[in-house]
C-alpha cells in the first residue's frame, strides 16, 4: 500500500493489520503476544482504546492508576477485552484506520511507532511471516533517539544492530543482525524467537 508520507503508512499498516486480525483463529486471539501478560485480544484492544476512549475518561483512568500510563493501559485493555469480542476490536481497528489520533508530543510518527510495533508483538508473537515493509519500518527507527531507548530501558550497550534489508545500523559492538522489523523490537526489549537474530549476542535477546 502507499507510504509517501508517515499518514499514508498509519493508514496502510491498520488497513494490513485489520486484514492480518481477520485471519485469525479464536485460539489465536487468546495466544501470547510478545507484550508480557497479553494476549492478542489485549493487545489489539491497546492498540485500539485511543479511537474508544475521551479524553476525560483517559484523564479519570490515569488518576485511578496514580499516574502510571502502563498501569492504566493495562487496566483499560482487560477491562475492554472482557466487554467487547473479538469482532468488535477488529472492527474498531479496520473502522479507525484513518483515525487521526496521536499520542501526546509522538505526532504522526508516534502513531505510526505504536501501530507498527504491537502489530509486531502480534505477528512475531504467533511465527506469523507478516512483517511490515522496511520503508515503513525505517521511519520508526529513525525516531528512535536515545531518549526514545531509555523509554524502553533495553540494555543495548556491546553490541551493534545492523538490519539485512535495509542500510540501517545502531550502536557499537559484536554485531546483532536481521530483519529492520525483528531489531525494532529488540531496541523495543522484546524477547524475539533465536532464528530471527544472527551474531554472538542473539541469546541475549531471544527467548
Amino acid at each position: 500500500m502507499d507510504d509517501r508520507t508517515p499518514r499514508d503508512a498509519v493508514v496502510a499498516e491498520r488497513t494490513e493489520l485489520a486484514a492480518m486480525l481477520a485471519d485469525l483463529t479464536p485460539e489465536q486471539w487468546a495466544a501470547p503476544s510478545l507484550c508480557a501478560g497479553w494476549r492478542v485480544r489485549e493487545v489489539v484492544a491497546h492498540m485500539t482504546m485511543p479511537f474508544r476512549m475521551s479524553a476525560a475518561s483517559f484523564a479519570m483512568g490515569m488518576v485511578r492508576a496514580r499516574g502510571n500510563f502502563h498501569r492504566m493501559a493495562d487496566r483499560q485493555a482487560r477491562r475492554d477485552t472482557d466487554r467487547l469480542s473479538d469482532e468488535e476490536l477488529l472492527a474498531s481497528l479496520r473502522d479507525n484506520a484513518e483515525h487521526p489520533w496521536r499520542p501526546p508530543g509522538g505526532g504522526i510518527v508516534g502513531a505510526l511507532s505504536h501501530d507498527v510495533i504491537h502489530g509486531l508483538d502480534i505477528s512475531v508473537g504467533l511465527g506469523l511471516d507478516r512483517r511490515p515493509p522496511a520503508s515503513r519500518v525505517r521511519i520508526v527507527l529513525d525516531s528512535m533517539t536515545g531518549k526514545n531507548i531509555r523509554y524502553f530501558g533495553t540494555d543495548l550497550s556491546g553490541v551493534r544492530l545492523e538490519a539485512d534489508d535495509l542500510d540501517w545500523s545502531l550502536g557499537q559492538g559484536t554485531p546483532l543482525r536481521g530483519s529492520a522489523a525483528d531489531l525494532l523490537l529488540v531496541v523495543c526489549g522484546r524477547r524475539i524467537p533465536a532464528a530471527l537474530l544472527t551474531g554472538t549476542a542473539a541469546a541475549r535477546f531471544s527467548g
